[in-house]
């Protein structure tokens, strides 16, 4: 007999199918890991029954892009007002020392607050493997993933381009090219699940044009088509990359990852700021994707995305709080919120609505990743869930559109439910199977001993 949940009486569903229908005084039912059924006044026959009332419910957000290591060096204060490039430089230096007991408590604390703000899928880049640490740092993360009960799709990042060969990162935080191919096919082989409802597909993803080599690009691209996995790495990000492109391959970034075989429905880009009008109508017609990261690039002063353009344009366009050492959170309801508000600094008041921050952040994240099963709320699809309580002072007076009072209004970005593959996480505000502070106090002691190395 099927385990069934109905959430009743939800003061609002934002189903984001392909009619981005919202419903009011809606209900949800779950049978097993499924959505059956959305609409109003289900029948009451439900193993467990969920009382809603004063709710918003969205699909679980996705996050596009993560580095979940650096959750250990958020908020620096040497590299608080650093550009990319010198702030890269800086961090190398205190990354060199991760350990793997690092990379999983980094992962479990990311994902921890990931599930606590609405999200429910998350992509992560991990591309750095100091030579003492070994080889299997994402193994960690899928543990960490997989204890947590988040949907996860690992990338396994790689850099090859060290600084003695003209790289940022120093020597021993790079592979061989040799080694970083063997064990990407280790990961696939090991962990990639490409059926219905997976909880675990990897990707592969080497760093960006300025840390991996031509041939690693395209031997990488081979691969991974080869495998059927998906393609992810920086792009556009700063002028300072589009300058190294230049210089190094006669090419501008975006022709330079086209003259390689990097574009395409299978491909996804981390920010993807300076793309010019040609690019845009380029990505579009390619199907290329791009991981929109607000925050990150706020904090770093690297620009804004053209998102609008890129949406017209037909581009897929997800949402990410990119490093935690970038960002300095792991919000992702913040993120939906900037990028709504980012957005029409950029191109206008009426070219970003919250209707289509939303849709960016759940079925568009879905569309980047390849994946059909989730990002919605409709019949069929994966019973991941966000419920926001609404029922406050933080939002009164927004109840004529209680959906978008979520990024007009509110201080506490916290779902009151978090289900992921039907099985509740968050409840009230907390998380059901670990203690929140228990992972800050861990955090703070390797954080400090990785620090103490510098």
């Amino acid at each position: 007999m099927k385990n069934s949940i109905l959430l009743k009486n939800c003061l609002a569903v934002a189903t984001v199918n392909n009619n981005d229908d919202f419903l009011y005084d809606a209900d949800i039912r779950i049978d097993e890991n499924m959505i059956s059924s959305v609409g109003c006044n289900l029948p009451e026959d439900a193993d467990d029954m969920i009382d809603c009332s004063g709710k918003v419910a969205l699909p679980g957000f996705v996050n596009t892009h993560h580095h979940f290591f650096q959750y250990l060096t958020r908020n620096l204060p040497a590299a608080q007002d650093s550009k990319l490039f010198d702030w890269l430089v800086y961090h190398y230096k205190i990354w060199r020392g991760i350990t793997p007991e690092m990379v999983y408590t980094s992962s479990l604390a990311a994902m921890a607050e990931l599930l606590l703000t609405g999200c429910t899928t998350s992509a992560d880049h991990h591309y750095l493997f100091p030579t003492a640490s070994g080889k299997k740092l994402i193994d960690e993360q899928i543990n960490a993933a997989q204890e947590i009960g988040m949907r996860f799709h690992p990338t396994r990042g790689s850099m090859s381009r060290g600084k003695s060969s003209g790289g940022l990162p120093p020597d021993d935080v790079v592979q061989s090219e040799k080694e970083i191919i063997k064990d990407s096919i280790r990961l696939i082989d090991k962990y990639h699940d490409p059926g219905k409802l997976s909880m675990c597909s990897v990707s592969l993803a080497p760093c960006s044009p300025f840390s991996i080599t031509t041939e690693l690009m395209r031997d990488t691209a081979a691969l991974a088509r080869e495998k059927d996995v998906h393609l992810h790495t920086h792009l556009c990000e700063t002028i300072d990359e589009e300058k190294y492109c230049i210089e190094n391959y006669n090419k501008r970034p975006l022709e330079y990852m086209d003259s390689i075989d990097w574009l395409g429905s299978d491909v996804w880009f981390a920010h993807g700021i300076y793309f010019n009008d040609d690019e845009i109508k380029k990505l579009g017609e390619t199907n290329t994707g791009i991981a929109h990261c607000p925050s990150s690039n706020l904090r770093l002063g690297s620009g804004i995305a053209p998102v609008r353009k890129l949406l017209n344009a037909g581009a897929r366009v997800g949402l990410a709080v990119d490093g935690s050492a970038s960002n300095d959170s792991s919000n992702m309801l913040q993120e939906v919120q900037r990028a709504m508000l980012i957005n029409r600094i950029k191109s206008g008041v009426d070219s970003m609505s919250a209707k289509d921050a939303i849709r960016i952040a759940t079925k568009g994240g879905a569309e980047i990743l390849g994946r059909n099963d989730i990002g919605s709320l409709e019949s069929g699809k994966a019973a991941d869930i966000a419920l926001f309580d609404v029922d406050s002072l933080a939002y009164a007076g927004g109840m004529s559109d209680p959906i978008a009072s979520l990024l007009f209004c509110g201080y506490d970005h916290r779902a009151w439910m978090t289900i992921v593959n039907g099985k509740i996480l968050v409840h009230e505000k907390q998380l059901m199977y670990f203690d929140e502070l228990e992972i800050a106090d861990e955090v703070n002691k390797i954080s400090e001993k990785l620090l103490s190395g510098i």
